[in-house]
């Protein structure tokens, strides 16, 4: 029988699940990007200037540095950084959080004043706020507490109360109060309205619901829009410098009047404490995301320890592979 041209002929072509030796011998090549390696390349050479830089540039004053790192006046001005941020996340999250649920209630008057709270402080600069609070005692000499209009039951005096760290954790509160506010509204709206009816079907009342049901699936969006906000909390205590607060920034900055050859090294300090801050909260940060993380995800996600594992043996694997070919 003839067969056409273009035919092949079944009992001259390879079975179908036999590889030809050609194929098999050959090696899947990566695609080619040399552009990648152009800017990679060109940023590590950026990178290796910079670090260059600023070792053997001799204004940075490396020893005087060291000198300041560990003061006891730096230390000093530390650990009032780290109180006026750890009150001010505490009061300011709470506050948020009652902001929150009154912009989510029922009641008009609550609602109108959460909002109004919100747009207020959230368009008035911290350090204008700092500032009023530093003055109030002028406008307000006494507070009292009684019937509006009418006899006072109790009468403070305000110079007594307002001390400078009262008036560093009052003002931040106020402030990052209206930033929670939106940042726990936000985490609340986020819970699909199912759980919602599936906790009310059950009969629970409605402060377990928010408690046991609500809130802990809200935390999942709260956490990492909070942390960035606590973040920018740790670098705005240094504004409490100017209400006469000598937090880490103010410890700089008096030292850098009386010392003022030394100014660059005290502020790379502040800088390097400011970095450990933050960092140190980042780590938290991840490991309460990966905590609340449980049952929304089939695996949680890895430590930084755990990739450095896998990505260790990625590279012993390939390596094995390499070799064996």
């Amino acid at each position: 029988m003839s067969e056409s041209p273009g035919a092949v002929s079944l009992a001259t072509a390879p079975p179908p699940d036999v590889p030809s030796k050609a194929l098999t011998a050959q090696r899947v090549q990566p695609l080619r990007r040399p552009g990648r390696w152009i800017a990679t390349a060109i940023v590590l050479v950026l990178a290796a200037q910079f670090v260059h830089g600023l070792v053997t540039n001799p204004f940075y004053q490396w020893d005087r540095f060291g000198y300041w790192f560990l003061r006891p006046t730096i230390l000093d001005g530390l650990l009032i950084t780290l109180q006026v941020t750890a009150y001010s996340a505490a009061s300011g999250l709470l506050g948020g959080i009652l902001l929150a649920l009154a912009r989510l209630s029922r009641s008009p008057v609550l609602r109108a004043v959460s909002w109004t709270y919100v747009w207020a402080f959230r368009s008035v600069p911290l350090i204008v706020i700092l500032l009023f609070l530093y003055n109030f005692s002028a406008l307000y000499q006494t507070l009292s507490v009684g019937v509006p209009f009418g006899p006072a039951f109790f009468t403070f005096d305000e110079s007594r109360l307002a001390t400078d760290m009262v008036i560093a954790v009052v003002g931040l509160s106020l402030h990052e109060a209206a930033y929670a506010a939106e940042v726990v509204r936000g985490g609340i709206l986020s819970v699909d309205q199912g759980q919602h009816e599936a906790a009310a079907a059950l009969g629970l009342p409605k402060g377990y619901q928010f408690r046991r049901v609500v809130f802990p699936q809200a935390l999942r969006s709260i956490v990492p829009n909070y942390v960035n906000q606590l973040i920018g909390l740790v670098k705005a205590t240094s504004l409490v410098f100017y209400v006469s607060l000598l937090d880490l920034f103010g410890a700089a900055q008096t030292m850098g009047s009386t010392y003022p050859g030394d100014i660059v090294p005290l502020l790379l300090v502040v800088t390097v404490w400011y970095l450990i801050l933050t960092s140190l909260v980042s780590v938290v940060q991840f490991y309460v995301e990966r905590y609340y993380a449980r049952g929304a995800t089939r695996t949680l996600p890895p430590t930084p320890l755990q990739q450095l594992r896998s990505a260790f043996g990625r590279f012993r694997e390939r390596l094995r592979k390499e070799a064996a070919v």
